[in-house]
């Protein structure tokens, strides 16, 4: 095919997949494909291979395992003699003399619109934030983190009620197509980069801490939040010593009694509330503690028997 790249890319969750897929599709040669190594999953902490490796082996692709890009993996790839490395949300660093092994370098796709959210958790942060627009860059690898020059982007709304994880989907899919056109123009030799513009803001890898509900904060930020948080590391409030996860909770509708104290949780018209710096939020999805995601209602009925419950952490 004409202008058809010697490829090399690096990808570990399922975010990744369809970015792969999209570039075998377009016809391009993947020498091999960089994953994280297989990890224990689930309770039985089975050793399972990254959604990018179990791809990688279905499209009968070379697969590289490494937990980073070290002396090896350099040694490894640079051999293949890639003209461009292709990296989704791989999980380390590409460092020199890597980065420059290939002709055209590196090109990675991230899931915002860059400078806005730079780092590991992009999307989370986004949402968390209560960004109404967020999207995908193609940019220039560079040494500095997320900083390189702009191919190209995507724009969308993040769509009432959408999680971190939907959105996160979504944004895979779009940046698929994104990216292919951006590597068709580098054979092509017609891409521009761009410098980035604007104020750059930071997106780190959230921790378990991140998922505790404040719910003295106005309910629009508690609802984004719990969103942000979905479905990792999870969104989690403590009753009765108890830790409940909140799977799924929404603005509760319009009501003519005075809105509960913030953190007490009440049952109005069926409805299962709790109240925050204003609006209080309506509980849809909860996990008790030992036990599997159940309706708020059916949880309020087990296990609050009635009464006004307050959160105590």
């Amino acid at each position: 095919m004409p202008n058809r790249v010697r490829l090399v890319f690096a990808g570990t969750p399922a975010v990744a997949v369809p970015t792969l897929e999209a570039l075998v599709e377009a016809g391009h040669e993947i020498t091999a494909v960089v994953t994280r190594p297989d990890a224990p999953i689930g309770r039985k902490r089975v050793l399972t291979p990254s959604p990018v490796a179990t791809a990688a082996e279905r499209l009968g692709l070379d697969v590289i395992r490494a937990a980073r890009l070290d002396d090896e993996a350099t040694a490894h790839i640079s051999a293949l003699r890639p003209d461009l490395g292709v990296i989704v949300a791989y999980g380390g660093l590409v460092r020199e003399p890597l980065l420059s092994a290939p002709e055209h370098g590196w090109i990675n796709l991230h899931f915002s619109l860059l400078p806005a959210w730079r780092g590991a958790a992009p999307v989370q942060r986004s949402v968390m934030a209560g960004d109404q627009v967020t999207g995908a860059s193609v940019f220039q690898l560079v040494p500095a983190l997320d900083a390189g020059d702009v191919f190209a982007t995507i724009e969308t709304p993040i769509g009432a009620g959408e999680t971190a994880g939907e959105l996160l989907d979504r944004l895979a899919e779009l940046g698929a197509p994104l990216t292919v056109d951006v590597v068709a123009r580098i054979a092509a030799g017609t891409a521009v980069a761009v410098p980035q513009d604007g104020p750059p803001t930071l997106a780190p890898k959230l921790d378990g801490l991140a998922g505790r509900i404040q719910w003295d904060r106005p309910g629009n930020d508690v609802w984004s939040q719990i969103r942000g948080v979905t479905p990792e590391p999870g969104a989690y409030t403590v009753i009765d010593d108890a830790r409940l996860k909140v799977h799924a909770a929404a603005l509760a509708p319009e009501h003519t009694m005075d809105p509960p104290a913030p953190g007490t949780v009440v049952q109005v018209d069926g409805l299962v509330l709790v109240g925050t710096g204003d609006t209080p939020l309506q509980l849809l999805q909860v996990q008790p503690a030992g036990r599997t995601t159940m309706s708020a209602a059916d949880w309020w009925r087990g296990a609050a028997n009635g009464a006004e419950r307050l959160v105590t952490a």
